[in-house]
């Protein structure tokens, strides 16, 4: 089954910017890629297509066989509740709310009862070895552990296709190391993953990688292969 396919998508906004060119994409069920470039590449406004958080000027983006530019606010929402994890480079956890509860947040919208959000939680906590700091708060933990509540919250929905924007840019290298072992872990149980970095070594290290410059796709290469 195809997670993600673009089709000659583009997005461009007022003064000329054009952010997207033209991109063909396609992502199946399964797959770790890492879709890599410079700043101001692209990639972010990739992610916020495919993450259904904004539609394209032209062309067409299916994400789980539907064509975003034809649903609705609340089609859009319902479907990254139901398909979609994001982890950010900067965790945006809600500082008043403990572990739990910054991932419980996680299913809010999928109408899950508060009581069985916490206990899935609580599981999520332990995928990601955190089961020991259930009770803290983001100021109590590291920005590793940071990170992996936010990891956790991204896959306590149990998505489809998780999308990791620069997850190791704000961490040292330790704690970077282990996210990466977290996200092949997660890809090995079956989730789609796209790792959008402009780290060379990250994204070598990922079985597809697909590079972008002046928002188009320059190559799109799989471990032993050419780049094509």
């Amino acid at each position: 089954m195809t997670v993600i396919e673009l089709q000659a998508a583009t997005k461009s906004y007022p003064g000329g910017v054009h952010a997207l060119r033209g991109v063909d994409l396609r992502v199946d069920r399964g797959e770790l890629l890492a879709i890599v470039g410079p700043s101001g590449s692209g990639k972010s406004t990739l992610l916020n297509l495919i993450g259904t958080l904004d539609r394209p000027t032209s062309g067409t983006v299916r994400v789980a066989g539907h064509d975003v530019s034809a649903l609705s606010d609340s089609r859009l929402s319902a479907l990254r509740a139901r398909h979609i994890g994001f982890v950010f480079q900067h965790f945006h956890l809600n500082p008043g709310r403990d572990a739990v509860d910054n991932v419980a947040d996680g299913l809010l919208y999928a109408g899950v009862p508060l009581k069985e959000r916490r206990a899935q939680a609580r599981l999520a906590l332990d995928r990601v070895r955190l089961g020991h700091r259930l009770a803290h708060r983001p100021n109590e933990l590291s920005g590793g552990e940071k990170q992996r509540v936010a990891i956790a919250r991204a896959l306590v929905g149990e998505p489809d296709l998780l999308l990791a924007d620069e997850p190791t840019g704000a961490l040292d290298t330790a704690s970077g190391e282990l996210v990466m072992e977290l996200v092949r872990e997660c890809h090995a149980a079956g989730t789609t993953i796209c790792v959008i970095t402009h780290d060379n070594e990250i994204a070598g290290s990922l079985p597809r990688r697909i590079r972008f410059r002046d928002g188009a796709v320059v190559s799109d290469s799989r471990s032993g292969e050419a780049a094509s």
